[in-house]
């Protein structure tokens, strides 16, 4: 499990580790599809895989009215084709796709610096 960070850094949720035993935030090991935003964790998403990913999953991320979301494709990135985007593109916000930890990562640096984001992280 890698490491991310000791501290929470903030008053916002943070990704302390990320590893194949689950996604650590705060002192809660989750081992199941989650989304996080600053201030809210969501941690009955739906989907378990790229595949199982459809345009309604990407609902409850976009209510949280981030201004990017970071879609962690589990321990490897997907290359995604742009209609599987598509919900996040019609509402104009950025998506980045990555692998879960590298979206951790990010998720912890944006938040700490204020910004709007949200992590979609699917199981690595």
């Amino acid at each position: 499990m890698s490491q991310l960070t000791l501290e929470r850094p903030g008053r916002h949720h943070f990704v302390r580790s990320a590893g194949p035993e689950g996604i650590r935030i705060g002192d809660v090991l989750y081992t199941g599809a989650l989304v996080i935003g600053a201030q809210t964790l969501l941690d009955d998403w739906p989907p378990t895989d790229v595949d199982s990913l459809r345009d309604e999953h990407f609902e409850p991320v976009l209510e949280l009215d981030p201004e990017v979301v970071l879609l962690g494709t589990g321990a490897q990135q997907e290359i995604l084709h742009p209609s599987r985007l598509a919900p996040c593109y019609r509402r104009g916000v950025g998506i980045e796709v990555m692998t879960t930890e590298a979206a951790c990562r990010t998720f912890n640096v944006l938040a700490m610096e204020e910004r709007r984001v949200v992590a979609a992280l699917l199981p690595l």
